[in-house]
């Protein structure tokens, strides 16, 4: 039977409203209750801890090849700035502009500089802070830090205080991190923009902290992912030595993993520590992993003294050399981001480990014996 030209024509453009509809995308895969991954998390917390939504509260996704600090901000980025004495808590953590509306001054200037970017370039603030005191602190100031690291660091405990494996935070460390909540409701209410991703070490110290400072702000809206690029620097020191995977689930319930994430320690070795090459080489790779998939442009990462100070060269920060993170305290970062070929940082590589001192068989006497209070 012939067909009218009419009719004819009605079926052509059904078909071609059909061939530019949308595929439907197949179910996600069912993941346990304590390993959501990452790129779910991301997906459905993008509007942000402030409520802001559309594309001004999200970077593009890549993997960089080039890193650099943005100086236009916080202090503490300007060349050869002088830490000493220096509290970012007290201080806007840093800003430059004190102004009333500094925080609403530096939202639009970040979106600024994500809307005028090219294809290749993203910018994002990572807020680094270092967890609050832990036993293992107090440990090494009671025994000195050359006999910590020559011997003591390689043991449990001393018999008044137990460090290995990862310590928990002191009633000083506690009281660090709340003062972390403190200065962060403080500036909240002058319209900081707050994280729209939590990220921490896999060590008690750390997501103790994490949780302190952000279960009243933001623990409702955003779960904090654990990933173990952001540890301290690993090996030789018990401190550094994880829990389980197990462990951490029971005691951190709020916390999910990233994919994969193994039941135990496969990083830690009683003979070998990371150099500071391997790593700001970690954290380097952790800076990519950050881009290549969480879309947030505001970012907060608690982690550690040495893995800081490796997150500071990593990202290629003026101060790196010379600029520390206290205990509890908060270090933000504005960070350009690019990738392209014509920009590309010294291509790092893990180089050697660092060798374990030997293990003296005289327990040295002194100040080990004292009582500390916690």
């Amino acid at each position: 039977m012939l067909l009218s030209l009419e009719v004819l024509l009605t079926l052509a453009l059904c078909a071609s409203a059909a061939s530019q509809m949308p595929l439907g995308r197949p179910p996600l895969p069912h993941l346990g209750d304590e390993e959501v991954s990452p790129f779910l998390v991301g997906s459905r917390r993008q509007r942000g801890a402030n409520g802001e939504e559309g594309d001004a509260s999200k970077t593009r996704t890549f993997t960089p090849t080039n890193y650099t600090v943005v100086q236009d901000f916080f202090v503490q980025s300007l060349p050869g700035f002088n830490s000493s004495g220096f509290d970012p808590l007290t201080s806007s953590f840093g800003l430059i502009d004190r102004s009333p509306s500094r925080w609403t001054s530096f939202r639009h200037a970040v979106d600024e500089l994500n809307r005028d970017a090219d294809e290749h370039t993203a910018y994002k603030v990572f807020y680094v802070a270092r967890h609050g005191e832990g036993v293992h602190n107090v440990a090494e100031r009671v025994h000195g830090s050359s006999e910590w690291n020559r011997y003591w660091s390689m043991l449990n405990g001393d018999g008044n205080l137990t460090w290995g494996p990862d310590p928990l935070l002191t009633h000083v460390g506690v009281s660090q991190a709340e003062r972390n909540t403190a200065a962060w409701a403080k500036e909240a209410r002058a319209g900081v923009p707050l994280p729209q991703s939590l990220y921490s070490s896999p060590l008690s110290r750390a997501m103790s902290t994490l949780e302190i400072t952000w279960r009243d702000l933001l623990f409702s809206k955003i779960a904090p992912v654990v990933k173990e690029s952001l540890r301290e620097v690993t090996g030789v020191h018990t401190c550094d030595k994880r829990q389980t995977k197990s462990y951490i689930h029971k005691h951190y319930p709020s916390f999910i993993f990233e994919v994969p994430f193994s039941e135990h320690d496969q990083r830690w070795s009683p003979d070998w520590r990371e150099s500071d090459r391997q790593a700001t080489f970690r954290l380097q790779q952790a800076l990519n992993d950050l881009f290549a998939t969480d879309t947030s442009t505001y970012i907060s990462i608690t982690a550690h003294g040495g893995a800081i100070g490796a997150f500071l060269r990593a990202c290629g920060h003026p101060n790196a050399a010379t600029l520390g993170v206290p205990t509890g305290s908060m270090l933000p970062v504005v960070i350009k981001a690019v990738d392209h070929r014509s920009a590309q940082n010294e291509l790092l590589a893990g180089g050697q480990s660092i060798a374990a001192p030997p293990r003296p068989t005289r327990v040295p006497r002194g100040p080990e014996r004292r009582s500390v209070e916690l």
